[in-house]
């Protein structure tokens, strides 16, 4: 839900129109939905009231008679969405002439009315893709089809024809399930299949539209005409075959309406390209922005944690506002291993159901699906109703639907897990250390890891014994009623939650491994984390385990890096000069943390340690104007009160100094270092 749109709730009409409209919308919000620019670009920040600012705008232009409501299109991507956007215009007095909907959806309306308008036997659309790619591949594990269909979708949605492909997936550093040269040869194959009987797929329906378009300019005209006024959500997810149709569709008396956050821009590994939203003028040229950066969803305190991750990050563009009043400090906590932090995560969800609360005002967000499932094996231990939103359960992760297929046929449970052991260490498919590998392996381990159990607990079990207790162990207690959600960080994006448990923040998983040597990757994956963080209304629980099963194999585990950030917006609790900040100026309560937490933290140097002391402070306040952050982001005054009196002389004893970890010591390590050398 958006969470601005709880300061107005139903979006009831107004009897008092355009004036009625924009009732209760902040300045950046109002000048939003009143702008007369076009193109036209609404940077929103999580939180910041975005669907409330396009229905608002579309109700207000249409109130004003700039826009005809009968030509309005409304892109989302989900079906879902396009439903919340037409009730709200719906409350706001538009009940019909507005076209909403996906780009699939508008693109197959589009194709239907014109294959009848010229008389031509509509294709078949394709409804079991994987099916029909399957019959294209070699033989080889179940998920073999799966992961060929995501490489030709990702190749339909970057344009890519199969002549280009093995360029174009090496370039963009693709791994796929087997070589180049081969998926290029299914997908050639596959679109000469699908030439040849008649039949189209999804990617097929935006690519023949786009055609469309383009050859006939006499139908592209009345297209045009009939749609006027376009606007299009979650703009960092357009991809570049979807770009194309929003242009095709574009023509000269077209009016353009964006509206994205390049801090959520989560799915470039799926082909969407955020640069069409950041440099949003190269693509339309001439356009015009609008930032909304006030949120209205998290409290003060879980702002500066998320705002935290991105200000030491390199793609950040927009630094949010809290709109609440201060609330209950975020917590990081570590624990001896992944069951205990299960179980203690299980416990903070009991503890933190107040009486008459609903369950599912909790979630539990985690990096991977297979971290899902000792989740839900601590919370139905504990007698907690949950559930795992969406694809994310352990059992229905296709390696481990086929895994269990073989468990019918194996003669104990013993030999079943050294198979999947050994389908683990192998690669499910393939080996690449892609995000398929990891995700695919780690769900084999994860089922490695509970058989072990079961085995600890029944030894003379039989292998149907264990489904039987596998099914029971990780069932959704309630799939449909009051449940504490379990959630990958991808699908938690759009949602919200009163309280929000972080699970797993340790390097390998956050950022996640594959992603460690590749700088774009890695900056997603720090976007992702952001996108998990801002999740969070009233509070905000983050925990890690100092060691982790994976099948039989326990492992050390290091804290993600980036807890080194969320930890120091964390170590100046917000008190009370932070909810002064709400009445007076940001600057001056700054000010006045700065001046007690200096005093408090040099009260006992030395004359040359405070002369260090202030020299640090000094150029800790440079690199927080280079960084755009407050100056305890960089490093806190009692860390700088530690280096001005221990004077550490190496990488390894600035290790040491409380506030300082790995990665700030490499990113501020050499430059402090020589500060202290410099003052002798």
């Amino acid at each position: 839900m958006d969470a601005s749109a709880r300061s107005d709730p139903e979006d009831r009409p107004r009897a008092d129109g355009a004036t009625g409209i924009l009732s209760g919308l902040n300045p950046e919000q109002r000048a939003a939905v009143t702008s007369a620019d076009s193109p036209l670009r609404i940077l929103a920040g999580a939180g910041s009231g975005k669907t409330r600012v396009l229905t608002h705008r579309i109700a207000y232009l249409a109130e004003t008679g700039a826009a005809d409501p009968a030509r309005v299109l409304a892109v989302t991507f989900t079906r879902k969405a396009a439903s919340e956007l037409r009730e709200r215009l719906a409350r706001l007095g538009l009940r019909q002439g507005i076209q909403a909907g996906t780009f699939h959806a508008i693109a197959y309306a589009q194709l239907r009315q014109r294959w009848e308008e010229r008389g031509i036997r509509p294709p078949e659309l394709m409804d079991r893709k994987i099916g029909f790619v399957a019959r294209l591949c070699p033989r080889g594990p179940s998920t073999l089809p799966l992961d060929v269909t995501a490489e030709l979708e990702w190749a339909a949605a970057r344009m890519v024809e199969p002549t280009d492909y093995v360029a174009a997936a090496r370039a963009a550093g693709r791994e796929p399930p087997l070589d180049h040269d081969a998926v290029a040869e299914i997908y050639a194959r596959y679109r000469d299949t699908k030439k040849r009987r008649r039949v189209v797929d999804f990617d097929d329906l935006l690519r023949l539209a786009v055609r469309d378009l383009e050859a006939d300019p006499v139908y592209a005209t009345a297209r045009r005409w009939r749609f006027r006024h376009i606007y299009v959500d979650e703009f960092q997810d357009v991809n570049p075959l979807q770009h194309a149709l929003l242009s095709a569709w574009l023509g000269s008396e077209s009016t353009l309406c964006v509206v994205g956050d390049p801090n959520q821009a989560i799915y470039t590994w799926n082909g969407a390209d955020a640069r069409y939203l950041v440099d949003f003028d190269r693509y339309f040229p001439g356009g015009s922005s609008v930032t909304l950066v006030e949120n209205y969803r998290s409290t003060p305190e879980i702002l500066t944690t998320a705002n935290s991750v991105l200000a030491a990050g390199q793609s950040r563009m927009l630094r949010l506002r809290a709109n609440r009043p201060s609330g209950a400090r975020p917590t990081v906590t570590g624990f001896a291993d992944d069951t205990s932090e299960a179980r203690a995560v299980a416990r903070s969800c009991r503890d933190r159901r107040r009486p008459g609360d609903p369950w599912h005002a909790q979630a539990i967000l985690v990096r991977t699906n297979a971290q899902a499932a000792s989740l839900a094996e601590a919370l139905g231990g504990a007698g907690i109703p949950h559930r795992v939103r969406g694809a994310g359960s352990l059992l229905k992760q296709p390696e481990v639907t086929e895994a269990l297929r073989r468990l019918r046929g194996s003669l104990s449970v013993a030999e079943f897990l050294r198979d999947c052991e050994q389908s683990a260490a192998e690669g499910p498919g393939h080996d690449d250390g892609t995000h398929l590998g990891d995700e695919r392996r780690a769900n084999l381990e994860e089922l490695v890891r509970l058989g072990n159990e079961y085995l600890a607990i029944d030894p003379g079990g039989t292998p149907t014994d264990f489904h039987s207790w596998l099914h029971a162990t990780l069932r959704d207690t309630d799939a449909s009623g009051d449940a504490v959600e379990i959630v990958t960080f991808h699908a938690a994006k759009g949602l919200e939650w009163p309280i929000v448990h972080i699970s797993g923040l340790e390097k390998g998983y956050v950022p996640i491994h594959h992603a460690e040597d590749d700088p774009e990757s890695t900056e997603e994956e720090r976007r992702l984390l952001y996108v998990a963080l801002t999740r969070a209304r009233d509070e905000l629980h983050c925990t890690h385990a100092a060691a982790r099963t994976f099948g039989t194999r326990t492992v050390r585990r290091s804290p993600s890096p980036w807890l080194d950030d969320i930890e120091s917006a964390l170590g100046t609790p917000p008190g009370p000069a932070h909810r002064d900040e709400v009445a007076r100026s940001a600057a001056g309560a700054r000010s006045q943390l700065r001046r007690r937490s200096r005093r408090s933290a040099a009260t006992d140097l030395t004359e040359a340690d405070s002369e260090l002391f202030e020299a640090l402070r000094a150029w800790r306040l440079e690199q927080a104007r280079k960084a755009d952050v407050p100056a305890y982001v960089v490093f806190s005054d009692n860390t700088l009160a530690a280096l001005a009196t221990q004077r550490p002389g190496s990488p390894e004893a600035l290790l040491e100094i409380p506030g300082i970890g790995a990665v700030k010591a490499e990113r501020f390590g050499d430059s402090v270092l020589q500060l202290i050398a410099d003052a002798g």
